[in-house]
């Protein structure tokens, strides 16, 4: 029986009990959506937080308090008060760090700001003109912080969109002052509306870092320094002299018992595309469990309809048709019902997920952007019709034993 025969065979055989067929598929289509929706949205998720830490620059560097984890245990390493004034001022001595054109501290925490009877629970960002330009902030409105304001400990501050939004409505921000921690701070700035994304800026108030860590925090270490090299090629160069210099300054003679880590823009990139692919792919390797309950479901199915039709099978045997044609044309119909199952779940996986980047783009204010992604939709039919396979292979097989004479005389 040449293999076009046992094709149309395979198909009429699917074709012949729609309704069976499609909900014997049912899991393989479930199992490939998830898959497709956890790949495409795990991809937009990863290139909303990459295209965050890349707007930094390539030329920022940043210094954070706390060792480097080296495994689940000693995530609560990561926090420390070791970055003081001491430090800062050590990192911008330009014998000890020559490459270094911009050094400015940073903290973040949050806290409620309110305005008459409105209040609005923000993030508060401790720091100096540096970050408008590191992370691209536009002014709607009045101006930024600036040096002046740093060494003056000016009760000054600068609003998101939404900060403002939520405190003044429509009214005018810029000149009217705001509570932070009791204080009553001047709006001296809106920052115009930029979408959720890593950070949501239209959700922060910045205030000079000064006042920040006095005033409102009550600290007396940074949460972060901000450095910024003079050309990215220089930035290794520019970490070297500030690894030493914190050492230097900690009395640290031992590279293990550092009490800081080091983060250039490159590194944190490859460390988010690591920990984001293996969360992606932890997620789609949980989705294709029902891959499996699908190909249980799929051998069961072949089983019956192995059973019913015996008289066929012996029919067929009867005409010539060997025990490896029986089973090739139930392989056959295995493989087609999954991989038509891969299919359906492509089309279905790629259309909800276009939903939700609309969604999330539209309605939820992140600069997400729909991503297809090739690999799985490659995989997920490879994989689909390689369950039908094995799945299929046990009922084929039962076909392909019987009997011509006893399957005839089968009732």
């Amino acid at each position: 029986m040449v293999f076009t025969h046992l094709t149309k065979t395979a198909l009429n055989g699917i074709l012949r009990n729609k309704v069976r067929s499609s909900l014997t598929i049912l899991g393989v289509v479930i199992g490939i959506t998830s898959i497709m929706m956890v790949m495409s949205l795990g991809e937009g998720a990863q290139n909303l937080i990459l295209g965050q830490i890349q707007s930094m620059g390539a030329k920022t560097i940043v210094v954070e308090p706390g060792r480097e984890p080296t495994g689940p245990a000693s995530f609560a390493q990561m926090m420390g008060d070791s970055l003081t004034h001491k430090d800062l001022d050590a990192l911008k001595n330009k014998f000890n760090v020559p490459y270094a054109v911009n050094i400015e501290p940073l903290n973040v925490s949050g806290g409620v700001a309110s305005y008459r009877n409105e209040t609005y629970q923000a993030s508060i960002f401790g720091s100096s003109g540096l970050i408008q330009d590191m992370y691209d902030m536009k002014l709607q409105d009045g101006r930024f912080i600036d040096d002046y304001d740093i060494q003056n400990k000016s009760y000054v501050t600068v609003i998101g969109s939404k900060v403002k939004e939520e405190l003044f409505g429509s009214d005018e921000a810029v000149g009217q002052k705001i509570k932070l921690k009791g204080i009553n701070f001047k709006v001296i700035g809106v920052l115009s509306k930029k979408g959720q994304g890593f950070i949501n800026f239209d959700e922060v108030i910045v205030v000079p870092w000064s006042v920040a860590q006095q005033y409102i925090f009550g600290i007396k270490y940074f949460h972060h320094i901000i450095i910024e090299a003079d050309t990215e090629k220089n930035v290794n160069s520019t970490v070297r002299d500030v690894v030493a210099t914190l050492r230097n300054s900690h009395d640290i003679t031992d590279p293990d018992k550092d009490d800081f880590r080091v983060t250039t823009q490159e590194g944190a990139k490859e460390q988010v595309e690591t920990i984001l692919n293996i969360f992606t792919l932890f997620l789609a390797a949980i989705a294709a469990i029902s891959l499996v309950v699908g190909g249980v479901g799929i051998m069961n199915i072949m089983l019956v309809s192995v059973t019913e039709r015996t008289r066929e099978i012996g029919l067929r045997k009867a005409l010539g048709a060997t025990g490896e044609d029986i089973m090739t044309q139930f392989l056959l119909e295995a493989v087609m019902l999954t991989a038509l199952g891969g299919i359906i779940g492509i089309i279905l996986g790629t259309g909800l997920s276009f939903v939700a980047s609309f969604i999330l783009s539209n309605y939820a204010g992140l600069e997400w952007a729909f991503s297809f992604p090739v690999t799985a939709a490659l995989v997920g039919i490879g994989v689909s019709a390689a369950v039908g396979l094995v799945f299929g292979l046990y009922p084929a097989r039962q076909a392909s034993l019987k009997s011509p004479i006893e399957a005839l005389r089968y009732e």
